[in-house]
């Protein structure tokens, strides 16, 4: 009789469920755990029994796996170089690639180019779009030169009816822009929320596996730069890239963060004009300022971004300030890594003319430069600027700076002063044992600060002259 009351205790006892990502406990929480909402769990009433799932039929026999055909994972080009770059030489049947960026920045475009020409007679195109109608990117379509007859398009936001064009188009690559707008009616929620998202991305995956089609999925992202839903969004796809890009310069670079099939250290850069979106084999030319003769306050250093060295140029300028506080602004450069390169030079390089002067620094080209091997090329163009000195023409700066004025060695570069040295540098400044240079450019090894500021025509910077002594 006791063993009976607790069975029917539990049976009655009421559960709760969030009612954005469907998170379920036994009792009410403020909060849910799961997607830090407010105000979202609700009763359901009888907590559900427990249940075990006993051995069932084997759809597929195991076999070892040295038996397994690999033919079926070939990977197929996009007809974009950049992407399958960053992709590891294209998109494999049944893969489902979650690309996120901010809006704005080209995501719609780069993957309206990508279905056109992925797009042929064996293989059909889907592009479904859930954010504007089928007219409207009928017209961005023509204004890109993405016209192809074998590239469908349709603009649903139910997932049922998702599903319904995937059967009558039978697709090879599907692209859902975005997974954020469609919804399924099975579930409660708007659309965009974390239940909506994490069946929307499940019941794609499902199709795309079982029917061999790869799937191009469009994520949006929160103010913080992260990707918008559930992060069990980001573990169920198999290759998450990040679209970057300021929007008020042309480059944009595709990064893997994630990826089964290739190396996640691959960065994919592409050109956005009026015409459309074009990947940039060689983008140094973008992030270089051409002159006849040298300026002072630049210098140019050379960035990986993952494997890729990019010649970058920084530029620096200084003027008296009008204010008792000087003013310190950058544009592509960390403002902590310029304020360190501020003072290393003030105290290890006895400048002191920076310390009351407005002080501003930026890079060319919307480039974003955040590893410390540009540290040492920032502090020769903030010595320039002081010095009103510029900087020998060639030259290009490659290390990081540390708080003692010692000059540190860097990753790659070898790779860095091969790329220079293709662009037609012919002098670099590199920390000591740089390992094999490329034959006819002049590398000078220095140590710490003192030895990277001899390099200034005229010696160190300039100090300002101390005043007479009142008598």
């Amino acid at each position: 009789m006791a063993a009976r009351t607790s069975r029917s205790s539990a049976k009655d006892r009421p559960s709760y469920r969030c009612t954005e990502c469907g998170y379920s406990t036994a009792k009410w929480l403020g909060r849910c755990p799961e997607c830090q909402a407010w105000g979202t769990v609700e009763e359901l009433g009888g907590a559900p029994a427990v249940r075990t799932t006993a051995a069932g039929r084997v759809t597929t026999a195991a076999v070892p796996i040295g038996q397994v055909d690999v033919r079926t994972a070939t990977a197929r080009s996009t007809g974009v170089d950049e992407l399958d770059r960053v992709l590891g030489g294209g998109l494999i049947p049944g893969a489902v690639v979650l690309l996120a960026g901010e809006p704005g920045v080209g995501k719609s475009t780069l993957l309206l180019d990508v279905a056109a020409k992925a797009a042929s007679d064996e293989h059909r195109t889907l592009y479904v779009t859930g954010e504007e109608s089928a007219s409207q990117v009928r017209l961005r379509a023509e204004r890109i030169n993405a016209l192809s007859d074998h590239l469908y398009l349709a603009a649903e936001t139910d997932l049922s009816a998702v599903l319904g064009h995937l059967d009558a188009v039978k697709p090879s690559l599907l692209i859902m822009d975005s997974v954020q707008t469609v919804a399924s009616p099975e579930i409660d929620g708007a659309p965009g929320g974390m239940a909506q998202v994490r069946e929307v991305a499940g019941a794609l995956i499902r199709a795309s596996k079982e029917r061999g089609m790869s799937t191009l999925l469009v994520g949006h992202v929160t103010k913080d730069g992260a990707i918008a839903g559930p992060r069990l969004l980001e573990h169920l796809v198999d290759v998450v890239l990040s679209f970057e890009g300021d929007r008020h310069a042309r480059l944009r670079l595709v990064r893997g963060v994630k990826n089964r099939y290739g190396a996640t250290d691959e960065v994919g850069c592409f050109e956005l004009h009026d015409e459309g979106i074009t990947g940039l084999a060689d983008p140094s030319g973008l992030f270089l300022t051409r002159r006849t003769e040298a300026v002072p306050g630049t210098c140019l250093t050379v960035t990986l971004e993952g494997k890729r060295p990019l010649v970058a140029e920084v530029q620096a300028l200084t003027v008296d300030s009008q204010i008792p506080s000087p003013r310190r602004t950058t544009s592509g450069l960390e403002t902590s890594r310029v304020s360190m390169m501020l003072a290393v030079l003030e105290q290890r390089g006895r400048i002191t003319a920076l310390g009351k002067r407005d002080i501003y620094t930026a890079t060319v080209g919307g480039v974003k430069l955040t590893e410390p091997a540009a540290d040492l090329a920032v502090a020769l163009a903030l010595a320039s600027a002081a010095s009103d000195v510029p900087l020998p023409k060639n030259l290009v700066a490659i290390g990081e700076v540390g708080l003692a004025g010692e000059v540190r060695r860097v990753t790659g570069v070898q790779r860095r002063l091969a790329e220079a040295f293709r662009l037609g540098f012919t002098h670099a400044l590199v920390p000591v044992d740089p390992g094999k240079v490329p034959p006819g450019m002049k590398v000078t090894e220095v140590a710490d600060m003192g030895d990277a500021l001899r390099v200034l025509p005229r010696g160190r910077s300039r100090t300002p002259a101390k005043e007479p002594a009142a008598d």
